[in-house]
């Protein structure tokens, strides 16, 4: 990056030192060729009052070192031109731009460049009294030629100026990158940098919070998931182990051969919810929305719960009608499901699992699942959707289950933008209501 600033700048520092050269330049030569053209203007005045006076004596013993001059007869012929040439053989200059000025208004101005010797030649001509008209001229030099001409002191500032601008440059780049190099991307907020990084170290302090508390999180979900399935696999084991050395009476054998079926079922209800948990926490990007009935996913949900409710001796009750909604079936089943089954799990012999499915005042559609169970106290409400919470054992210590079917439920109701509403307290039941918003 101090390669990159560095090169930028040194860039930067002599296009703008160049620029400056051939505007500074070009201003200086046209100030300067306004100068010289006020002074052949100043002459041209001068010396066509001299003819006038005293015609082409005027020009004996005249010595001029930078003006070219010319007597021209009112049709085009030179008359005298301090040149070397033949004024006999000289073409008519009753075509040059300053001539035909001077003829017509009294005063005429003109420049012409010349590419072979790179110069510009400035004219000015007056018309004398007589009709006849004088004309000076003086070459300069074109900017070009003028440049070349500075050659050693414009090449002398250009390596000055170059050299200084690698060394501002160079100073410049190592103050820019230092604050950038002592970043302590560990605490981002501490550092003292510009004001625009700001915002990226707020962003980069966020996403450090969020990678810390999701890594915390993954730590208590692998102690949880250890904890959860040590249990069940101790089980297995140990009834697995009395079978195999014989120590089990032939009639026992069957209920261990039944508790070891039933640690094992325990234990794949887990895996299929952990894997639903992790398949929620990617987005359930692989499944898509379509349209559903929530009554109708309730219904299934309710049938495939019935044999579950019946061993409790727990009702089910079913009510509301169609409620159209854009929603994931498979995931709508799972709200119902565990949410019926917690009702299941921690009612009461006798008691009910009450489930309404309904449309949403608004659109959408509403799902309430509530039972006659013991309540969940105050300050255990706001856990309940916590991963593998489970409760106090006048909860449900004693109750069969993973602790993640509350978790499942919030996943899904927040892939489909759905809003949880609990109502419960102790010796009164609970209640569940989820609302879907409408799909528009």
């Amino acid at each position: 990056m101090t390669k990159r600033i560095f090169r930028s700048l040194c860039l930067v520092a002599a296009a703008v030192f160049l620029l400056s050269v051939v505007l500074i330049m070009g201003v200086l030569y046209g100030y300067f060729s306004r100068i010289q053209q006020t002074q052949l203007r100043m002459q041209t005045e001068l010396a066509a009052q001299g003819v006038e006076l005293a015609g082409m004596d005027y020009f004996d013993g005249l010595e001029v070192r930078d003006y070219r001059i010319t007597w021209i007869a009112a049709d085009g012929t030179v008359l005298y031109d301090d040149s070397d040439a033949d004024t006999a053989s000289m073409e008519n200059h009753l075509r040059r731009e300053e001539v035909r000025e001077a003829l017509d208004t009294g005063f005429g101005e003109s420049h012409r460049y010349s590419v072979t010797l790179m110069e510009r030649s400035l004219y000015a001509a007056k018309r004398l009294a007589d009709g006849t008209v004088l004309r000076l001229a003086i070459a300069q030099n074109t900017i070009l030629t003028m440049m070349l001409g500075m050659g050693q002191g414009f090449a002398a500032v250009i390596v000055l100026a170059l050299l200084l601008s690698v060394l501002l440059a160079r100073q410049l780049s190592r103050r820019i990158v230092e604050p950038l190099n002592g970043l302590d991307l560990d605490e981002p907020l501490k550092n003292h940098v510009y004001e625009e990084l700001r915002p990226l170290l707020g962003r980069l302090d966020s996403q450090q919070r969020q990678l810390r508390d999701q890594a915390e999180l993954r730590r208590e979900f692998t102690a949880n998931v250890s904890h959860e399935l040590k249990t069940p696999l101790h089980a297995i084991s140990g009834y697995a182990e009395l079978i195999q050395n014989g120590l089990v009476r032939p009639e026992d054998v069957q209920p261990f051969a039944g508790k070891i079926y039933d640690g094992a079922q325990h234990m794949v209800k887990m895996v299929e919810d952990i894997i639903s948990l992790s398949h929620l926490d990617e987005g359930a990007e692989d499944m898509a929305f379509e349209p559903v009935d929530l009554y109708a996913a309730a219904e299934e949900a309710l049938r495939k719960l019935a044999p579950v409710a019946e061993r409790a001796q727990v009702a089910l009750d079913l009510a509301g009608g169609p409620s159209p909604m854009e929603g994931i079936p498979a995931l709508l089943h799972s709200i119902v499901f565990n949410l019926a089954e917690n009702g299941v799990k921690y009612g009461r012999p006798g008691g009910c699992v009450w489930v309404t499915a309904s449309p949403g005042p608004k659109g959408g559609a509403v799902l309430t699942v509530a039972d006659d169970g013991p309540g969940i106290p105050p300050e255990q409400q706001e856990h309940i959707f916590e991963r593998f919470y489970r409760g106090d054992k006048s909860r449900g210590g004693s109750v069969p289950g993973t602790g993640l079917g509350l978790s499942i439920v919030k996943h899904a109701a927040e892939v489909h933008g759905a809003r949880l509403e609990l109502d419960s307290a102790p010796g009164r039941g609970t209640r569940i209501t989820v609302f879907f918003p409408s799909g528009e």
